[in-house]
This record gives structure tokens, C-alpha cells and sequence, in this order.
């Protein structure tokens, strides 16, 4: 059972800024041959997730996690309110043409999970629905991997405290401001509603797992994402085709 309230949003006890950044700078030259590799084996295509409450750093941790590899080989989607057309459509329509291809890696900044998450907080669609959704993504996502497309989902998980803060930066520091919202405010006051949503959500699409992310440091979060990533990749044995 997954309780976002349990679960610290710090790097462990005795974790080194210095150690993870020099381990994510050799993990990121790791990354630029592997996901060559898993491209020119092309049996296997990957989905990258990329959930959390606003200011938790997925713009950061696209940016700086997997900045290593190749761009012609991974592509990143940002999902945010659907589109008038989108709504005349089921809420998965905006999804389908963004799932990779095979020797692919797709990364989804935010996702069809908030099609769950955001009529949750709001209310806006029944248990029964928000339930039959639920259901809906566990076998789609069965559905990928029986098709050799995986997933990795990752929440990026920020305290209170720390989404206060990097509200304020956004506020005060020129290079941030333009990422201000007041919808950042909105968000911010209904924090414990979001938890509530984020737990209900996790433990009803928990296969394949989520993977819990301390986010309160960005080069914690930054070296984990990148390290998951890499591990997924290795246990592989990707080869190049014989030529």
C-alpha cells in the first residue's frame, strides 16, 4: 500500500551532492551508447513517465537526467489541458499516435494519468468512472509491454515546504518568472487533496510500479531518474544487428 505521507522527500542519510552529480556525468556517457544500441536493436521500444505536483522538477529532470542521450532517438511529449477537440474525443485519443515506436524512447512530461488525477481533485467525473480508468490504463500498459513497449513511471516527490520555495523562485528570479502561474498558487492550496488523488492513482496503476523519487534535491532526483533509466536499459542485452 503506497502512502505519499510515509515516504521522505530527502535523498538518504549520508547521500553526497558531490558523488551523485559525478556518478550522473558517467551515467550519462553510459546512456548515449546504450540508447544507440536500443535503437539500432530495435526490438523494444520505451515509455518514460514523468508525474508530480507543480514545481517538482520535470522540465529539470528531462533536462539534466537524460540529457546524455541522442535527441534523434527519444522524444518528449508534454500533456496539459486538453484541447476542445481533444474533449469531443474518449480521453485517450490525445495519447495514442505519442506511444514509441520500436528502437524508440518517449517521454511524457505529465500524462494520461492526469486524466485521472485532475477530475479527482475537482470532482468533475464519478468514482465509478475514475475507477474504470484506472482499470483501463493497468491493461493498456499490459498491453504495451506485451508488445516490447515498457514503461518506467516515475513521480518526482516534493514536500510542502520545498513547492513553497520554488513557488517563490518562480516569482522572484528573472530565469524562472516566465514559469509562474496562478494556477502554481491554486495548486499549492490544495495540496493535501493532490496527495489524496496522487495515493488513490498509484495504487490502483501500480503495474508496472511506480518508482517514488525523492525530489526535494534536484541532484538527487536527477541521478536517480538517470540510474533507473540506465539499469532498464542494460538488463536488456542490447546488441547491434550483424552486418
Amino acid at each position: 500500500m503506497i502512502d505519499l505521507n510515509t515516504i521522505s522527500t530527502l535523498p538518504p542519510a549520508g547521500s553526497s551532492k558531490k558523488q551523485s552529480k559525478k556518478r550522473l556525468l558517467g551515467i550519462r556517457e553510459e546512456l548515449f551508447e546504450l540508447q544507440n544500441k536500443f535503437y539500432a536493436d530495435g526490438r523494444f521500444g520505451l515509455l518514460i513517465i514523468l508525474q508530480g505536483m507543480d514545481t517538482s522538477g520535470k522540465d529539470g529532470t528531462i533536462r539534466n537526467a537524460l540529457k546524455g542521450m541522442n535527441p534523434q532517438g527519444v522524444h518528449v511529449k508534454s500533456f496539459k489541458k486538453p484541447t476542445e477537440e481533444e474533449l469531443r474525443h474518449d480521453f485517450l485519443w490525445r495519447v495514442y499516435p505519442h506511444f514509441p515506436q520500436k528502437g524508440m524512447i518517449q517521454v511524457f512530461n505529465r500524462s494520461y494519468y492526469e486524466d485521472i488525477l485532475v477530475p479527482k481533485v475537482t470532482n468533475s467525473l464519478e468514482e465509478e468512472i475514475l475507477e474504470h480508468r484506472c482499470k483501463l490504463l493497468k491493461y493498456m500498459e499490459q498491453h504495451l509491454r506485451q508488445n516490447n513497449i515498457h514503461v518506467l513511471k516515475f513521480f518526482l516527490h516534493i514536500s510542502k515546504e520545498e513547492q513553497k520555495e520554488r513557488i517563490k523562485e518562480r516569482q522572484t528570479k528573472p530565469y524562472k518568472r516566465w514559469k509562474y502561474s496562478a494556477e502554481d498558487e491554486k495548486a499549492a492550496s490544495q495540496w493535501e487533496v493532490y496527495r489524496e488523488a496522487y495515493n488513490m492513482l498509484m495504487n490502483n496503476c501500480n503495474d508496472p510500479q511506480w518508482h517514488i523519487i525523492a525530489a526535494d534535491k534536484r541532484w538527487y532526483r536527477n541521478y536517480c531518474v538517470a540510474k533507473i533509466v540506465l539499469e532498464h536499459l542494460k538488463k536488456h542485452n542490447l546488441t547491434y544487428p550483424n552486418t
